[in-house]
C-alpha cells in the first residue's frame, strides 16, 4: 500500500542530482569570475555538470508526465528523484551523450525511462509523455540564450557567455534530434500513437537502432552540414552568433588549447 510518506520519499531529490547541481554551480561561478587558473577547466565542468542536469530534467519531465497520465510506477523505479543512476539505461542516458559532446560538440539523446504504456490511456497523453522530454531541451535552451535575446549581455564575462552559448547549442541540437519521427526517438513516440497497428508492427524492430542510424548518419558530410545549417539558422534567431558557439567549444576542449580568437572579449 502507497502511503504519503512513501510518495514524498519517492519524489525526494536525490544527493546525487543535488550533488551535480553544486558542482554546476561552483564551476559556473568559476568561469563567471575567472577563479579557476585554466577557464577552460571550470568551461568544461559547468557545461558538462549542466548537460547532466538537463539530461536528468529531460528524463524526469518523461516520467512526470506519465505519472499524471497513468503510470503510478514511476515513482516506485526511482525516476521522480532525478537520480541518473535510477534510470533504466544510465550508459545511454548519461555516460555516451557526455561523451559525444566531448567527442563532437553535439547533444546527441540518451536512453530513456521504462514508461509502463499500458497503463496510460489516449493517445493525447502518449504523445505528451514522449514530447515532455525535448521540450525540456527547448525550454532549457531558452534560459541560456536569455541572455543573448534579452540583449542582457553588458557586464557577463566573455568565459561565460561562450560556456552559454556553446550549452544552448548542446540543448538545440537534441531537441531537434529528439523530435526526429526515428523509431526510438521520442519524435517517434509523439506521432507512434497516431500509426496504424500494422505500421508500428513492421517499424517496432527498427527502434533499437535508430539512435545508431541517427549518429551514422550525422558522419555523412553532407547531412552533418545540413543538420547544423538549421541548428545555427535557430541559435541566430536566439542572438547567439557563430564565434560565441565557437569559442565556447574551443574553451570546452581545453587540453587542445584556446583559439587566439576566444581569448579576448568581443
Amino acid at each position: 500500500m502507497t502511503t504519503a510518506a512513501s510518495r514524498r520519499a519517492e519524489r525526494r531529490i536525490s544527493p546525487v542530482f543535488a550533488g551535480i547541481l553544486a558542482v554546476t554551480a561552483v564551476t559556473g561561478w568559476a568561469a563567471w569570475t575567472g577563479f579557476a587558473a585554466q577557464p577552460g577547466v571550470a568551461v568544461f565542468l559547468f557545461v558538462t555538470g549542466a548537460w547532466v542536469v538537463s539530461l536528468c530534467l529531460h528524463e524526469y519531465a518523461h516520467a512526470r508526465t506519465a505519472l499524471h497520465g497513468g503510470d503510478i510506477t514511476v515513482g516506485a523505479k526511482g525516476y521522480l528523484t532525478l537520480n541518473p543512476l535510477k534510470y533504466t539505461h544510465a550508459l545511454l542516458s548519461v555516460v555516451l551523450p557526455v561523451l559525444f559532446v566531448i567527442m563532437g560538440g553535439i547533444g546527441l539523446p540518451g536512453g530513456a525511462v521504462f514508461i509502463e504504456r499500458g497503463r496510460i490511456r489516449g493517445r493525447w497523453r502518449h504523445s505528451l509523455v514522449s514530447a515532455a522530454g525535448p521540450l525540456t531541451n527547448v525550454l532549457f535552451a531558452a534560459v541560456c540564450t536569455a541572455p543573448f535575446w534579452l540583449d542582457a549581455l553588458d557586464g557577463v564575462p566573455s568565459d561565460f557567455r561562450y560556456a552559454l552559448a556553446f550549452l544552448a547549442l548542446l540543448q538545440v541540437t537534441a531537441a531537434i534530434l529528439n523530435f526526429l519521427p526515428v523509431p526510438g526517438l521520442d519524435g517517434y513516440g509523439v506521432v507512434e500513437p497516431w500509426l496504424s497497428y500494422g505500421v508500428r508492427r513492421q517499424v517496432e524492430p527498427l527502434a533499437p537502432f535508430g539512435l545508431l542510424l541517427v549518429f551514422a548518419l550525422l558522419w555523412i558530410p553532407a547531412v552533418n552540414g545540413a543538420f547544423f545549417g538549421v541548428v545555427d539558422a535557430v541559435l541566430c534567431g536566439l542572438g547567439v552568433g557563430d564565434l560565441d558557439t565557437y569559442c565556447g567549444y574551443e574553451l570546452y576542449r581545453f587540453w587542445r588549447g584556446t583559439n587566439a580568437y576566444c581569448s579576448v572579449s568581443p
